[in-house]
């Protein structure tokens, strides 16, 4: 049983911190300027990424209780993603990056935990090293915009 709470704590976990990558990325489009307004499209396709991440996932956490007191199993990297969105306002375009990362470092760090643990059972497994793939190619995105930046 407590495999099972565990997994479904991990599956939270996971979604908790997609809508916090949403939340995140909407703040940062909210605030960028003008001359980065290619930005906005980069994020908004990532915060649809982090949509759908949070469709399948909850698809598969089922109606087991979640209780939101609990402390989570990522609770650092979920808090990581909230710190991020109030700090994009009027930075310049290598800092709106880098922030970014930031918050990529978290969710990539959250679902390579989740990956890691036994817990995880095969079918979630699967959903969640899918979805995995697409959050570490979205950072390493980020990072070469960043790293262009900076040049």
């Amino acid at each position: 049983m407590a495999s099972l709470e565990n997994a479904n704590g991990l599956i939270h976990d996971l979604i908790e911190i997609n809508n916090d990558r949403v939340a995140g990325f909407e703040k940062a489009i909210e605030d960028i300027n003008d001359e980065n307004v290619d930005l906005k499209v980069v994020f908004e396709g990532y915060a649809m990424q982090s949509r759908k991440n949070v469709q399948e996932l909850s698809a598969i956490a089922g109606s087991a209780p979640h209780l939101e007191n609990e402390q989570s199993v990522s609770g650092t990297l979920h808090r990581a993603w909230i710190d991020i969105k109030s700090i994009f306002g009027g930075s310049d375009r290598a800092g709106i990056l880098s922030e970014a990362e930031r918050g990529e470092d978290a969710i990539k760090k959250a679902y390579k935990d989740a990956l890691e643990s036994s817990d995880l059972p095969a079918d979630a497994r699967e959903l969640v090293s899918s979805q995995a793939q697409g959050i570490n190619s979205a950072h390493d995105k980020i990072k070469a915009l960043r790293d262009v930046a900076k040049a």
